[in-house]
């Protein structure tokens, strides 16, 4: 049986994120995979390559990717707090991110936060593209996480 996507993604980022950055967890879904470190659950704070309707990207109809990390707190204050504190470091993630990574309210929802990007209407079928999403997800990985904690 051939992995979906997102099944992909997921066995893409186990064996590329380092170490150090402390046990790697995954959860892909249909839509999507959800990182994150040393717990048995996901956190509210977390990093996700998921799928989403255009629209809340540039308005328009479609698909798009998201790539990132994301504050998923029901108290936007906490939201604000952690992505200031990931701010804080901007310099040094911007060297392995660059200006493409947005720092803004959650697509969809004004109380969460997210550091990310989205990539517009990606070829599904391109063999490629797992390997990129993860990858890509690494990088936010490596640049987000030492600044997080």
């Amino acid at each position: 049986m051939e992995l979906l996507l997102f099944d992909q993604v997921a066995e893409v980022v186990l064996a590329l994120t380092p170490e150090d950055l402390g046990e790697v967890k995954v959860r892909a879904h249909r839509r999507g995979v959800k990182v994150w470190f040393d717990t048995a659950k996901p956190t509210k704070e977390h990093y996700e390559v998921q799928q989403l309707a255009r629209h809340y990207v540039d308005g328009s109809s479609g698909m798009a990717i998201e790539i990132g990390f994301h504050a998923e707190h029901a108290d936007q204050e906490r939201n604000e707090a952690v992505v200031a504190a990931v701010l804080g470091s901007e310099k040094q993630w911007r060297k392995i991110l660059g200006e493409e990574t947005e720092v803004a309210p959650f697509f969809g929802s004004d109380n969460w936060r997210r550091v990310s990007e989205a990539w517009i209407e990606p070829d599904l079928d391109d063999p490629e593209l797992a390997f990129e999403l993860a990858s890509r997800l690494v990088d936010y990985l490596i640049a987000i996480e030492k600044a997080r904690v």
